[in-house]
């Protein structure tokens, strides 16, 4: 038994020497490393048997083994990444612009030549100093005593400050007192003849970098000024960026996150947010059982291994809350420029910095995130594409992908453009290009198997509209809108989705009844009151309209929008509403080749509306030709790009009167 121990005893002090090793290697920060000492030091008077021991023994090894002071380089080559960025993307243009520029800052800052004040009243001292440190290539100021340095200070800001104490009026120790109250950033050295220890005690604990005593060497003072610059340059490359990438699926915001690493040469990490209830996933567990381990944020710094990567952040707004916590809140900690420099994760309980972490969200809809958590973040809206530019992609990126992917390299199909578009038309609605992707790899897996069963069939394959029949059956979708038949109390819509815009039909029937208005197809308390207040609009113009004042008095009128599975909410469908209502009461056919989108008033104003490129893409999908929107989204209207307006007629609108005479046969 007592060989046993003795065994026992051995390991033990084995596994305790080695985590000490691990320790001293680990050029951990001091609070961190002194922690870490404790904590190997209630470990060796643990019972190897107890649960403590090894739970004490993956803390350890985790503190120890975290990337606390490994970076990867940021390449800050921008036309390496604007090529990357083209490469790997086609269109996306606003996007792109908004990394390089991201780029661009990062590369002004590190190239900003440092300046340094010299405060001294010996004229030798400050010309000596100015000569010294003019050499190095820093932009020197000089000032002959506190008074003239705190005015300077004001004036401009400052890397480094090197003040002799003794002087008068304002003495060195006021001087450091004043810069680190305006800017804590600024590194103060305190040089000085009459120095003790107790002076460079208080100056220390004042927050002085350094304490230089007289007389010095220049090879002293060019050390002390180079390792303040140092500290001064990592505390301003910590602020990280966040960036929330909010657009419909199969736009590429995810893609987008992958090709910013590759640029800035930075690893990559990706947590998936959608469906997590649990704070825990990003605050971690605390230490009290064996199966607890960090939140997901540090678990994969800790996998990729270094402190400043690209975390992306991936559905934020599918986030969930239950009694477990709030998992959106815990993130505003995570995600603060000014809070996560320090951030604690529970099972780690100390600080680590993440200000160097590159954050990118992605989010459908921007309205479900928090408004504290979406105030932390830069949100980039990513639209829909063009049909010129689905065509793009499909015929640069998505047909060699399908094609190697389902193994034609030997008989490799050729796609017509015409088929594609076809594709794009009638098998796709969507703002994106993920079932566009789909359908191309439908054809490639179903070519593929008529290359197995018939071997005899060689040659390649050109895909013609008619063959994309064949292969994927009746079309999925009609959207030719601007063929149907103009009918009474029937207008189009544009509406916006988190899918990107789409069209929506509103139709409106009268009948015998008491004064009721009825509203079906799932409609939302907005459009509800979208619906009451175009009523309330005409009966208060009827005479205008040409409608008898008493319409109202003995009919009922429904309002229906078809496809009452969808619930449909949102503040810009009253425009359409309110012709369909004026096109059924005034016996007036509304045209249905022009969409509309507009929220209205009592009074009869067209307020704006939001997504404006989603809608009139929509527009063109469904081959409509005319468009009305409202007048003050003329700004929205004129920043679009000329191929998502070509071949499309945009109206626009203040009020009512001036859209019957457009809409009504």
């Amino acid at each position: 038994m007592g060989f046993f121990k003795k065994s026992d005893d051995n390991q033990q002090a084995a596994t305790i020497e080695e985590l000490r090793q691990l320790i001293s290697a680990a050029n951990m920060p001091p609070n961190v490393e002194k922690i870490a000492d404790q904590e190997l030091e209630i470990l060796s008077k643990i019972s190897p048997s107890s649960s403590e021991y090894t739970i004490g023994i993956t803390y350890i090894n985790y503190l120890a083994t975290m990337p606390w002071n490994k970076k990867t380089e940021d390449n800050l080559d921008l036309n390496h990444a604007e090529s990357i960025l083209n490469e790997d993307h086609y269109g996306l243009q606003k996007i792109k612009e908004r990394v390089l520029e991201h780029l661009a800052v990062k590369i002004l800052r590190l190239n900003k030549r440092p300046h340094i004040l010299v405060v001294d009243d010996e004229e030798i001292a400050r010309k000596n100093l100015k000569h010294v440190l003019s050499n190095e290539n820093y932009v020197v100021y000089t000032a002959s005593n506190g008074q003239e340095a705190i005015e300077k200070f004001h004036l401009s800001d400052f890397d480094v400050i090197l003040t002799d104490v003794k002087m008068q009026k304002i003495d060195g120790m006021e001087v450091l007192e004043r810069t680190k109250a305006k800017s804590p950033s600024t590194e103060v050295i305190m040089i000085t003849g009459y120095a003790t220890v107790d002076n460079a005690v208080k100056a220390i604990k004042k927050g002085a970098f350094h304490y230089i005593q007289k007389p010095f060497t220049l090879e002293e003072v060019l050390s002390t000024v180079k390792k303040a610059l140092d500290k001064k340059l990592i505390q301003k490359e910590t602020k990280g960026s966040v960036l929330c990438f909010v657009g419909p699926p199969g736009t590429g915001k995810t893609s987008l996150g992958r090709s910013i690493s590759r640029a800035l040469g930075r690893k990559f990490s990706r947590i998936s947010l959608g469906g997590m209830k649990d704070e825990a996933e990003i605050r971690g567990h605390r230490r009290t059982y064996v199966g607890a381990m960090p939140g997901r944020i540090i678990e994969e710094i800790h996998r990729v291994e270094t402190s400043n990567p690209v975390i992306m952040l991936d559905e934020l707004d599918k986030i969930g809350q239950d009694f477990k916590g709030d998992p959106a809140s815990a993130l505003l900690e995570v995600l603060d420029p000014e809070q996560n420099h320090s951030f604690v994760d529970h099972y780690f309980d100390v600080p680590f910095d993440l200000s160097s972490v590159m954050f990118i969200i992605t989010a459908n809809v921007l309205d479900n995130i928090p408004s504290a958590l979406r105030d932390r973040m830069e949100a980039i809206e990513f639209s829909g594409y063009t049909l010129e530019e689905k065509t793009h992609i499909a015929f640069q990126f998505l047909i060699p992908k399908q094609i190697s992917e389902k193994g034609l390299y030997e008989n490799m199909p050729r796609f017509s453009k015409d088929a594609v578009h076809k594709l794009i038309q009638e098998y796709t609605r969507e703002a994106g290009i993920r079932n566009l992707e789909r359908e191309i790899a439908a054809i490639c897996r179903k070519i593929a198997k008529d290359l197995v069963l018939h071997k005899e069939k060689g040659g390649q394959i050109e895909i013609t509209p008619d063959l994309i029949g064949h292969y994927l059956g009746h079309r999925k979708y009609c959207l030719e809108v601007a063929e149907e038949k103009d009918r009474i109390g029937v207008t189009t819509g544009l509406v916006w989705t988190e899918a990107g815009g789409d069209i929506i039909f509103i139709e409106a029937a009268k009948m015998k009844g008491k004064k009721e208005l009825i509203l079906t197809g799932s409609l939302g308390d907005v459009m509800r009151e979208s619906a009451q207040a175009a009523l309330s609009y005409i009966r208060s113009n009827a005479e205008t309209f040409g409608i008898s004042d008493d319409f109202f008095e003995r009919q009922d009128i429904h309002v229906h929008v078809p496809s009452g599975a969808i619930r449909k909410d949102g503040p810009s469908a009253g425009l359409t509403i309110a012709m369909a209502l004026i096109s059924l009461l005034t016996g007036r056919p509304a045209r249905r080749d022009i969409a509309m989108s507009g929220e209205i008033t009592l009074t009869g104003r067209i307020l704006p509306v939001g997504g404006v490129k989603e809608k009139i893409l929509a527009a063109k999908r469904a081959k409509v030709r005319s468009i009305v929107l409202p007048f003050r989204n003329r700004d929205d209207i004129s920043e679009l790009p000329d191929e998502v307006l070509r071949d499309i007629t945009i109206h626009t609108a203040d009020s009512i009167d001036e859209v019957v005479a457009l809409i009504l046969v």
